[in-house]
């Protein structure tokens, strides 16, 4: 029974003398019902044990992301949000609110966005495109900045739209804000592992000597965390790779477009092993990487046995047409009688 219906109910019952023999006993057990069920939901109501919650429909421009939120505002856009601005339009609405807490002191805004960027973007972006009537629905909280925090990492840990660089800063700037440091009870409050968030964490902390050399950055996930921390250690080791982070850079910039993630990986990976320059390569044992005059692989030999040479052209490391003529010339040299 709806609420409605059980208030009538309740009024209806209250004008009736149960004293009344002929009322039927089924009526009275009706009444007593209700009126038991109202009891209850009083006694809970005040011990706490159901919460109301306040939704409300008001103007986005009202409303600001909080300082603390997890996602990158700037980076939505239509595209990002495709699938919120098809819904919502053919809803006619937005379904699931906002999570919001009052500000106070500010004349320019009324509520600040703990949970919700994108339905904020997208209800403000519809309003200027031939929806103005639309409102931004909420669910007014009252809550401090660490409950804002796990509350807002709930609702978007198992989104997809979130990328995994996002929640890794959003993780490693709480865990000083709210955690004062500690990892174990940072992960103890979130109810999830320390190795998990560790790993978050680590691709949080990548260096941006080393984060320039991927263009879309966003496109980076926990696993490639992984491969970029082994390139900062030994110190010999992570010099070489900013290095060639730098001319990575410098190459997607001159030419205007991205190197997929993997292939910068690699090529910084090559880059920061000290490859030995072209010489005399040993017939057997392990993987030998031939590099150029600057540095740069060019080949590797897996291995040399009776059977022949095994080799890998490194056609991605920055080294020449030319460097790799020399190299193979060198293992002809070297190999063929």
């Amino acid at each position: 029974m709806s609420r409605k219906n059980s208030e009538f109910a309740a009024d209806l019952v209250a004008g009736i003398d149960l004293s009344n023999e002929a009322v039927p006993l089924r009526r009275s057990s009706i009444a007593s019902n209700v009126l038991t069920g109202r009891s209850n939901r009083l006694a809970d109501l005040a011990a706490g044990a159901i919460v109301t919650r306040t939704h409300e429909l008001v103007d986005p421009a009202r409303c600001k992301m909080w300082a603390g939120h997890n996602r990158d505002y700037a980076l939505l856009n239509e595209e990002r949000c495709a699938d919120l601005i098809d819904s919502i339009k053919a809803q006619g609405r937005q379904e699931i609110p906002a999570i919001v807490r009052r500000v106070s002191g500010d004349p320019q805004f009324d509520f600040e966005v703990i949970c919700g960027a994108r339905r904020h973007w997208t209800i403000s972006w519809l309003r200027a495109h031939n929806y103005p009537d639309f409102k931004f629905l909420v669910d007014v909280r009252e809550i401090g900045d660490e409950e804002a925090f796990r509350l807002a990492d709930i609702e978007n840990r198992a989104r997809d739209d979130l990328t995994d660089l996002e929640r890794a800063r959003d993780y490693l700037r709480a865990l000083d804000l709210y955690y004062e440091g500690r990892q174990k009870t940072m992960a103890e409050r979130l109810k999830v592992s320390e190795s998990w968030l560790t790993r978050y964490l680590d691709l949080a902390r990548i260096p941006s000597e080393l984060m320039i050399a991927f263009r879309e950055p966003q496109d980076l996930g926990i696993r490639n965390g992984i491969a970029l921390k082994a390139l900062l250690k030994p110190e010999e080791r992570k010099a070489r790779a900013f290095q060639e982070a730098k001319r990575l850079h410098a190459e997607q910039e001159l030419n205007g477009s991205a190197i997929p993630v993997l292939d910068v990986i690699k090529a910084l990976t090559l880059a920061a092993d000290a490859p030995k320059k072209s010489g005399s390569p040993k017939k057997s044992g392990k993987p030998l990487t031939v590099a150029n005059e600057g540095g740069r692989p060019v080949l590797r030999i897996e291995g040399a046995d009776r059977k022949g040479v095994r080799i890998t052209l490194l056609n991605r490391g920055g080294a020449s047409r030319a460097d790799v003529e020399n190299a193979l010339k060198a293992v002809l040299d070297e190999h063929w009688g």
